[in-house]
């Protein structure tokens, strides 16, 4: 089979974890991650014979805010379900869960494919259910002497939302999951820095042939290197003639490759029977009182409108709220500087260093202080590039103890007029006859070799455009 007709289809099943105060079905505290296992259980969350279930009202009414967010259907009735299989993480063999009536059907997410083009992935449903526990292994999974459970996350209110199978790569997936995690973000139903709080499972097929899924995928990256590894093994399976096999398949992480876990599980193997234990759920009235926040894709038409500012800078911005509200902090000092340096500058340099923006955050009148030394010309956006880097260490390491203003005045990197580097340029030029006479010929590159040396003996106090303009002259142009 040629590669142009090997298309991929990919869909998603994401897990979100509410953050609410309590459990879905108990009143245990939902805030367990810093404490020892099996502290945050009761006989609800344990299964316990004669224990009944009491629904978490806050958890229908966070998962409703997302369904309304993502253009669900919203029935007006919900039912739970026993999904029944044994694990050992699944203290009462089944998990209650939600069958062929879940609290929101269909819906949409709108992305870019691959080739920046506008597409829309369609939802098949999101309900609610309880997370099961955590296996800890002792060792690894292959050859790990034994497991630990530990309960305290079971019965932790989740919501999946599924989607139709209508991804078609790997960066597609990914673009989803970050356009979802910032919607729920913006609705402040769940915290995006607690371990685990989103997890996916993706359902991988070539056309034509059985689907794979891959199950409890914890991070972003992780479904992208999952699904490209599992694109890659599918393939060459079908190229050498072989056959896909229907089955579950994990993750592993530090290797990015998959292995398969067991067959795969149908609908008939759980078993679902109505909870006898909880009512039908009726949400219409819930839903008409649900007010959504400015969302992303409203706040990016803003950002655009209210700052003109362009629409990349407005999608990275908007991309995840904390960014967004930091850029409307600072942006009184210049719509359009700013949302450069935020865009294009401090994310790549907060990411080499992995820090929170939240620690430059906390900072913001100085941060605005080094935009308006560029703005005003006070520094070239060289030196304040540099500027920006020694400041964020400081922070980092948490030894600060200079505004961006002392950096400058430290470091000798206030900007200089251009005539100030008339003898620079003329002992540049005189230096590099050829990269002259080639740029006088139109060869590209040449001008900016001259300009980089001018930048390099000036360090950076010199502007480019000014030294473009001498050079001009200097040269008979």
């Amino acid at each position: 089979m040629a590669e142009e007709e090997m298309k991929v289809i990919i869909g998603l099943e994401v897990h979100c974890q509410l953050d609410t105060k309590s459990k879905l079905f108990c009143g245990c505290s939902a805030d367990f991650r810093a404490d020892a296992p099996n502290t945050h259980v009761c006989p609800v969350c344990l299964g316990l014979p004669g224990a009944l279930p009491v629904l978490n009202k806050k958890a229908i009414e966070y998962a409703l805010k997302v369904a309304k967010a993502l253009n669900c259907t919203i029935p007006e009735e919900g039912e739970f379900c026993r999904k029944n299989y044994f694990y050992p993480d699944l203290v009462k063999a089944y998990q209650i869960t939600m069958g062929d009536n879940p609290l929101a059907l269909g819906g949409y997410i709108e992305i870019e494919d691959d080739a920046g083009n506008p597409k829309t992935v369609n939802l098949t449903r999101i309900h609610v259910e309880e997370d099961p526990g955590r296996l800890v292994h002792m060792g690894n999974k292959e050859r790990g002497h034994y497991t630990l459970v530990d309960y305290n996350r079971s019965g932790i209110p989740l919501i999946e939302m599924v989607t139709e199978p209508e991804l078609s790569s790997p960066k597609e997936a990914r673009r989803l999951l970050n356009k979802l995690r910032a919607t729920l973000e913006y609705l402040d139903v769940f915290d995006p820095e607690k371990e685990g709080s989103i997890r996916v499972d993706a359902n991988i097929s070539i056309q034509g042939h059985e689907r794979v899924e891959i199950k409890n995928i914890s991070s972003y990256k992780g479904v992208e290197k999952a699904l490209t590894f599992e694109i890659t093994r599918q393939k060459n399976l079908i190229r050498r003639g072989g056959t896909i096999v229907r089955e579950t398949r994990h993750f592993q992480e530090g290797k990015g490759t998959t292995t398969s876990a067991r067959s795969k599980e149908t609908a008939t193997d759980y078993r679902y029977f109505p909870e006898p234990d909880l009512p039908v759920i009726r949400v219409a009235d819930w839903v008409k009182d649900i007010i959504l926040p400015e969302l992303p894709d409203a706040r990016r038409d803003r950002f655009m409108q209210q700052y003109g500012i362009a629409v990349n800078h407005a999608r990275t911005l908007t991309g995840d709220l904390r960014l967004a509200e930091f850029y409307e902090s600072v942006a009184d000092v210049g719509p359009a500087i700013a949302a450069s340096w935020i865009a294009d500058i401090l994310i790549g340099e907060l990411n080499y260093r992995d820090m929170a923006l939240g620690t430059v955050a906390s900072h913001t009148s100085e941060f605005k202080d080094l935009i308006v030394l560029v703005r005003d010309k006070k520094i070239t956006d060289k030196a304040g590039v540099e500027v920006l880097r020694v400041w964020l260490d400081d922070l980092h390491a948490g030894t600060k103890k200079e505004t961006p203003a002392q950096i400058v005045e430290r470091l000798g990197l206030a900007r200089e007029s251009g005539e100030s580097f008339r003898g620079i340029v003329e002992q540049i030029l005189a230096a590099n006859p050829q990269a002259v006479a080639d740029h006088k010929a139109g060869k590209k590159g040449a001008l900016n070799f001259i300009v980089g040396q001018v930048m390099k003996e000036t360090k950076g106090k010199s502007d480019p455009r000014e030294i473009h303009a001498m050079i001009a002259e200097l040269v008979g142009e």
